[in-house]
């Protein structure tokens, strides 16, 4: 470990630092001007200080406030010495962060014990630091595993589902990456845009509630079937519904709320403008957008830049007109994300 002692007197400097090598298993390094020893502190970690308080441009207090402001000096033991007995003093010093005081003309062996006990301290400060440190990595490497383990679970889930609907998974996969840059565009924070990207997979999740016989019908719905169809949001909010993550509580409002209308048109429950949850807004712009860039039994894809304009066209009826101005503001990733023609 390390000692710097601050002494302007050079005898007294002399007899210190001869003193504190002596007795104690550490580098020992003094220092008459205290600027100079401020500038060695900042290079080179130092593990116990002791400073004079009577210094040449600046006094002992001032220099442990100095050191002080450095987080890595909030924690490391610095002794105040002083032939000052004052309590006014000793406050002062206190309040500016002394951890101890020795006094003029000081004894060595006080000098020693107090050495040795400051030392200790401070072992036992890194040894509590470390392992905060390998704690704090421990606990960061298993949030990983989990967060990775969730967004296992969530894509495996969601394509089950695209798969029972006559999908590859393709049109999830889009539609989580342009609901993404949509959350990213309007300024969410990181976590929210992720648990987006994470709950938009599963937005038709309430179709396992849909007979086959209507989710994979070829031809054209009757109105009762369209009807049935319709439910699947109601199913997928239900499904969803009191979940203990964030991630599920957001998943839930995407597959209860992506199929409402900026105007109140939408179903399942009319709602209009900003009663319509934020992951709902954004959701309904990426899967119509796939919807219709996509091929279907009842319909050729898109140009992309065709269904560009509609989406922009919608804004304000079927649209947030925020949402939609974050779409546009995000359509060269969005191209660059899906390989899309930017046409």
């Amino acid at each position: 470990m390390r000692i710097l002692i601050v002494e302007d007197d050079p005898i007294a400097l002399s007899v210190l630092t001869r003193l504190a090598a002596r007795a104690l298993d550490c580098e020992v390094v003094g220092h008459a001007v205290p600027s100079e020893a401020l500038a060695d502190c900042f290079r080179t970690t130092t593990d116990l200080v002791f400073v004079d308080y009577q210094l040449p441009g600046m006094d002992g207090i001032m220099f442990i406030r100095r050191l002080r402001e450095r987080a890595e000096y909030v924690h490391v033991p610095v002794v105040m010495i002083t032939a000052e007995s004052s309590n006014a003093l000793k406050i002062e010093a206190i309040e500016a962060g002394a951890t101890d005081f020795l006094r003029k003309p000081f004894d060595p062996e006080e000098l020693k014990c107090r050495s040795r006990n400051l030392l200790q301290l401070r072992q036992a400060q890194l040894e509590l630091s470390d392992r905060a440190r390998l704690l704090a990595s421990e606990v960061a490497r298993a949030t990983r595993r989990l967060a990775e383990s969730e967004e296992e679970i969530i894509w495996r889930l969601a394509r089950a589902i695209e798969y029972r609907d006559g999908g590859t998974g393709e049109h999830i996969t889009r539609v989580a990456s342009i609901s993404r840059i949509i959350a990213e565009e309007l300024g969410l924070q990181p976590d929210h845009c992720r648990n987006i990207y994470l709950g938009a997979p599963l937005h038709d999740v309430g179709k396992v509630g849909i007979p086959d016989s209507i989710l994979n019908k070829p031809g054209k719905l009757s109105d009762d079937e369209f009807a049935t169809m319709r439910r699947h949001v109601e199913y997928g909010g239900e499904i969803l519904a009191e979940g203990r993550s964030n991630l599920v509580r957001i998943a839930a409002r995407i597959a209860a709320a992506h199929h409402e209308k900026w105007d109140g048109s939408g179903y399942p429950r009319g709602l209009a403008g900003d009663a319509i949850p934020l992951e709902g807004r954004i959701v309904a712009i990426a899967d119509v957008f796939d919807a219709l860039c996509s091929r279907r039994a009842y319909k050729l894809a898109w140009n992309p830049g065709t269904a560009r304009s509609e989406i922009v066209g919608l804004s304000g009826t079927h649209f947030d007109p925020a949402c939609v101005a974050a779409f546009e503001r995000g359509w060269p990733r969005l191209v660059a994300a899906l390989s899309l023609q930017a046409a």
